[in-house]
């Protein structure tokens, strides 16, 4: 049996889609919200990483185990719910572990979630059960925070950044529903699962003119007048800025055509549709 975790979330959910047929299992926070999947055949199980009991259940009589990784701003305590699935999994038998970790995974960066991947990689390797970390690139559905605003007022307003290998859901989805599905496919820690090419900040507000046909004006706030604007999440969300312009996301590569056999998304495809569903 497959397990997913986190199967009501944007790529669990696509995931999921994409393994019906196969003997499969979810594990999610909200059984009530998986109906659906229950009706499709899918066993629904309760699992929550924060809770060890729930997880033992939920991973009953799984092969493998895909874990999504726990979306918690606190890096200790995303740290703490990442090893507790993998615990988990390895108590319940798997014979193999997937992780969604990141392409930008690191000890030392600037931005939060990309150590506790790295923390994550680290303990997943040393469970002593074979395994895959899927090193996705950043979510292209990110730029979904600042669009509207630039739509509204005609100017793309943040800190200073740097190029991102934005990376669509679909296209993440597809490589771990292949990577779960065929054996020996991207084991270990994978090369970076990226979309297509480097976009910034000031290309992103290019597209946005050349699809609204009205001037989108890319403006460098500086760290301290963001931070004032931003409200409760400002140093999270800057810690993203300050990775970026550091280069830390300034990655393509090709695996992920080679393995979904096709070309990967462009960022003007999301922007597009965003765009068009606004209006």
């Amino acid at each position: 049996m497959i397990v997913v975790t986190g199967a009501t979330g944007k790529l669990g959910s696509q995931i999921v889609d994409l393994l019906q047929g196969q003997e499969l299992g979810v594990s999610v926070r909200d059984p009530g919200k998986a109906a659906h999947l229950a009706d499709r055949g899918v066993r629904v199980r309760r699992g929550d990483f924060t809770d060890p009991a729930s997880l033992a259940n939920a991973f009953e009589g799984a092969d493998q185990v895909l874990i999504v990784s726990a979306s918690i701003r606190d890096s200790a305590t995303a740290i703490a719910a990442n090893r507790t699935a993998i615990n988990a999994a390895v108590a319940a038998g798997a014979q193999r572990i997937l992780y969604t970790g990141h392409q930008a995974a690191a000890h030392d960066s600037e931005f939060g979630p990309m150590a506790v991947h790295a923390a994550t990689e680290d303990y997943l390797a040393e469970a002593g059960v074979p395994f895959t970390v899927l090193r996705n690139g950043f979510y292209v559905t990110t730029l979904g925070f600042y669009l509207p605003r630039a739509l509204e007022a005609g100017v793309l307003a943040l800190p200073a950044d740097g190029p991102v290998s934005w990376t669509a859901h679909t296209d993440l989805a597809e490589a771990a529903a292949a990577a779960v599905t065929t054996e020996g496919l991207l084991d270990g820690i994978t090369a970076p699962l990226t979309g297509p090419s480097l976009v910034d900040f000031t290309e992103v507000a290019r597209i946005l003119t050349e699809i609204t046909g009205r001037p989108i004006t890319r403006v460098v706030l500086d760290d301290e007048e963001f931070r004032a604007a931003a409200g409760e999440f400002a140093d999270f969300t800057l810690g993203m800025f300050r990775a970026a312009r550091r280069g830390e996301f300034a990655v393509t590569d090709p695996t992920i055509e080679k393995v979904i056999g096709r070309p990967a998304t462009p960022t003007r495809d999301f922007i597009e549709r965003f765009v068009a569903t606004s209006s």
